[in-house]
């Protein structure tokens, strides 16, 4: 009787660790391992990051966080960059900068992106006045990246969530604290 006592404690202490995992990963936060160069050196190939899916329920996204998305063209493809224009701002790439039109800056501002690669130019030039739910997003290896400048702007339901902690290599475990 105590065997089946403790085998029937067992079993039940295995399925609420499993529905908390479960619900942990399918719901609070999503492994994704970075592919590719676009957003190096910040981000590198075969890093192993956790994404927030919850925090933009409550918030929106901010300029400079890093996220993780639904390709437009392709949403069973996943990409990360770096939001750089936010809904409702008009984001101009001319001359190797980003420039900011908002209330704030009716002119224009250049964007002071100093987690970029010193004496890196943004390529292209485009101009994209950006909707009420719409995000404009640039990898951080501009070089390299395919992003909105070439595809457009983003769509907010695309958005899967923010990159919140680095967990592979362990030599570059970090917490990202936007």
């Amino acid at each position: 009787m105590n065997f089946l006592k403790s085998l029937f404690d067992i079993v039940k202490i295995a399925v609420v660790a499993l529905v908390l995992a479960l619900t942990v990963r399918y719901f609070l936060v999503q492994p994704f391992f970075v592919e590719g160069a676009s957003m190096e050196p910040n981000f590198e190939s075969g890093e192993y990051l956790l994404i927030d899916e919850v925090s933009y329920n409550f918030k929106s996204a901010s300029r400079g966080e890093v996220i993780v998305f639904h390709y437009p063209l392709d949403t069973s493809k996943y990409y990360i960059k770096r939001i750089v224009g936010l809904p409702g701002e008009t984001v101009e790439v001319k001359n190797g900068k980003v420039i900011i039109y908002n209330s704030a800056s009716p002119d224009g501002a250049i964007l002071d992106e100093g987690y970029l690669s010193e004496n890196l130019a943004t390529s292209g030039q485009t101009k994209k006045k950006l909707s009420a739910d719409e995000y404009f997003v640039l990898g951080d290896n501009r070089p390299v990246s395919s992003d909105s400048r070439i595809w457009g702007s983003l769509p907010k339901s695309d958005i899967v969530g923010r990159v919140w902690i680095r967990v592979w290599p362990f030599n570059r475990t970090v917490i990202f604290n936007y």
